[in-house]
Order: C-alpha cells, then sequence, then structure tokens
C-alpha cells in the first residue's frame, strides 16, 4: 500500500521548522547571558580572578564545542530529532541546577553540563533546516533563525539586570527563571519536528554508494570558511561576554542600564542579519558580502574600547551587532550548505561549529588573563579586532565558481 497524501498545511512545515528553531536559540542564548550581567557577583562571593571568571564561560564552550561533532554524526545516523529534543530539555534542567551549586568548582561542573547538552543542538538544527527550508530561501531562513540568538542575549542580560541589579535578588535566581521556558521549548520542538532518519543504505546511496571521507569535510571553501568563523566568534565572545562587566567596571555603569546597553549588540544584529543574508540570496554569492561585514565589525570592535565618548561607544555596539559574528553566521551557514557532502549536512554543520566555537573557548579566559596582565580589558578587544583581521583574509580565498551545491558551478 502507498503512504497516504500529506494534507496541506495552512502554515508550511518549513515555516513552523524556522519558528521553533529560532525559539532554540533563544533558549540557548538567554541561558548562556544570564550569566554575564552577575559575573561581578560571582566573582565576590567565589574570590575569583579576572581569568577565573573568564574560565566559566570557557570551560561551558568545551562542553558545547566538544559534543559538536558527536552530535552531528548522531544525528544523521539516528535521527535529528532525537539528539537535538532531550539536548535542549536537559540543558534547562541543568540551568535551574547550577544555581542551586554551592560551591566554585561544584558550580563550574554544572555549568559545564549545560554546554554538553546545548552541544546537541547545532549539527541537527542546521541538518534538519536545511533539509526543510527552500533552496531560494536557505540564508533568509537560517538568518531568521539565526536572530533568535539575539533575542535570547537580550532577554538573558534583562533577567539577570532586572532581578539581581534592581529587584536585588540574588544572582542565583535568573538560573531558576530561565530553566523553565526551556524545557517549555524542548516540548514545542518535539511537538512540531518532523524527522525521518535515513537507513544506512539511503545515505550510502545519496553519495553514490561511497562513504564519507573525512577531506570531504575539508574542501578549500570551507577550510575558509572554518578559519572565518573561528574569528567571527573569538570576536563575538569578547564582546558579549565581558561588555557588561566592562559597563560596570570601565563606564561605571549599572543595574538595568548594564542589560540596555549591552543589548544594543543583539538587536542592532536581527535587522543586520536579515538585510545581508537577503543580499547574500539576491547576489548568490556570499564572499562579496563578508569581504564588506569584516573590516566595517573590526572598526567597531576597536571602537568599543578606544574612544572615551559614549555615544562612540553606542554607535559601536550598535555597528558590530550590524556587521559582527550575528549577520556573518547565516553568510557563513551558506558557504557550508552550498558546499558540504550533501548526505552528511549534520556532521559539516557540527564540525564547522566545532571549529567556531573553540574561539568561544579561548576568548573569555584569554581575555581575563589579558586583562590580569595589562589592568585593561582593552587589550582584550584589540587582539580579537586583529583576528578578525586573519577572517578577512580567509574570505578572500574563498571561490564561488565551484560550489558542489550550487547548479551552475560545480568544475
Amino acid at each position: 500500500m502507498g503512504e497516504p497524501k500529506e494534507k496541506k498545511e495552512l502554515v508550511p512545515y518549513w515555516i513552523k521548522a524556522v519558528i521553533v528553531f529560532f525559539l532554540g536559540w533563544v533558549a540557548i542564548y538567554g541561558t548562556r547571558s544570564v550569566l554575564n550581567p552577575v559575573m561581578d557577583n560571582i566573582q565576590g562571593e567565589f574570590g575569583l580572578s579576572a581569568a577565573q571568571l573568564g574560565m566559566i564561560s570557557s570551560i561551558f564552550f568545551i562542553g558545547y564545542a566538544g559534543l559538536n561533532v558527536p552530535s552531528g554524526i548522531l544525528g544523521d545516523k539516528i535521527g535529528k530529532k532525537k539528539v537535538l529534543v532531550p539536548g535542549i530539555i536537559l540543558f534547562g534542567v541543568f540551568a535551574a541546577v547550577t544555581g542551586m551549586m554551592p560551591s566554585f568548582l561544584l558550580f563550574m561542573i554544572a555549568w559545564l553540563l549545560v554546554g554538553v547538552f546545548q552541544g546537541f543542538y547545532y549539527g541537527p538544527q542546521y541538518g534538519l533546516s536545511s533539509e526543510a527550508i527552500p533552496a531560494k530561501h536557505i540564508t533568509v531562513g537560517s538568518a531568521i533563525i539565526n536572530s533568535g540568538m539575539a533575542f535570547g542575549l537580550s532577554i538573558g542580560y534583562f533577567i539577570s539586570s532586572y532581578t539581581v541589579g534592581t529587584l536585588g535578588m540574588s544572582w542565583r535566581a535568573p538560573f531558576y527563571i530561565i530553566a523553565i521556558p526551556v524545557v517549555l521549548i524542548g516540548l514545542a520542538m518535539w511537538w512540531v519536528i518532523k524527522d525521518k532518519p535515513k537507513s544506512k543504505e539511503e545515505r550510502a546511496q545519496e553519495n553514490g554508494g561511497q562513504k564519507l571521507k573525512v577531506k570531504d569535510l575539508f574542501s578549500k571553501n570551507m577550510v575558509f570558511a572554518y578559519i572565518t568563523i573561528f574569528c567571527a566568534i573569538y570576536a563575538f565572545f569578547v564582546v558579549v561576554t565581558w561588555i557588561p562587566y566592562y559597563l560596570q567596571h570601565a563606564r561605571g555603569i549599572e543595574g538595568t542600564e548594564v542589560a540596555v546597553v549591552s543589548s544594543l549588540v543583539p538587536w542592532a544584529a536581527i535587522p543586520g542579519s536579515i538585510l545581508f543574508s537577503w543580499i547574500a540570496d539576491k547576489m548568490g554569492k556570499r564572499r562579496p558580502v563578508l569581504l564588506v561585514m569584516i573590516p566595517l565589525s573590526i572598526i567597531a570592535t576597536v571602537s568599543i574600547v578606544a574612544f572615551d565618548s559614549m555615544w562612540v561607544l553606542y554607535a559601536a555596539l550598535i555597528g558590530y551587532g550590524i556587521f559582527g559574528k550575528i549577520s556573518t553566521n547565516p553568510v557563513l551557514v551558506a558557504v557550508i550548505a552550498d558546499n558540504a557532502p550533501k548526505h552528511a549536512l549534520g556532521t559539516a554543520f557540527g564540525l564547522y561549529n566545532f571549529i567556531g566555537m573553540c574561539g568561544s573557548i579561548l576568548a573569555p579566559y584569554i581575555t581575563g588573563l589579558l586583562t590580569d596582565m595589562t589592568g585593561s580589558l582593552n587589550a582584550g578587544f584589540y587582539f580579537a579586532a586583529a583576528l578578525l583581521g586573519i577572517a578577512f583574509i580567509s574570505v578572500l580565498f574563498i571561490k564561488e565558481d565551484n560550489r558542489p551545491n550550487v547548479e551552475g558551478t560545480a568544475a
């Protein structure tokens, strides 16, 4: 018997997928960013140096990055939904557990586990969304999903700044509060997402009967995309991890105002992300867009700390939001979608994000270390800008006349 025909849905499945994956990034970044405004409180309670304070985020991202590739491979084998949904629910649970921890060591272990379970998300999610979103909407669809990062960052900053800075609650409260919507979003994904895992034979057939080789994941274009995302993510996590601390210590800003100023980055990123992704889709090319965005993000990163004027700071944070990592990521995701082996999209996106997130492991600790050594956060921002210069050079080497997944470009 043939399979019954599916009913025509009022809202196409790919739009539902974009909405729940958007909420997934809200959950991920909301959970991460509740930490940043209360770093000062945690430093005081546990008696930490700036390097130790940075290590909290670095340990988290070791867990996150370490699970990216395994979760992508596992998703391709057993089904992406089976990997993604438990990850969301469990990192929500462990966010609440983190808030309960009485010592710095136990706090770090719980926060590491939040990172581990967040690591279940990236590869399976972009694998599912790349399969669901029509090719002509892939970059804009990815940008909408990606903009969940901006909403999440802003929501996390506000939860922490308002509950702790304005209401005077314990620094632990934001960890309990964020856990509730995260678990609900996990349940929504379980309800909405469709995933039919392909059999071993189907996966082999997609690749002409050949097994995936490691070199398939390291074509020239993909290598340069990996280098670019590493540098972009390093700079991004310097900004989002340390900007609340910088505002408190270097600019004397306190309470909810920290969240308002810090949120200039994610809110500016939303129109920037969608605009540049739309331009990249219209052009059918990624490289020219990246060659405009990256130099402007270098200028913005340096300007955050180089000038005393608050207006320059505001403009720099908005500029970084428009041109920085949140906006460049969907364009780079399209580079991977253009070049990755079709039967191993989850694995390719997992590897891409693993390499990129190595920047997030290094950024918080190195910035804290440079702060301890120089007595100022400025050195950390200048180092981030220098890495963005390397990203710019990498983009120069991306060739768009040989993209295996784009018709008419493969040699």
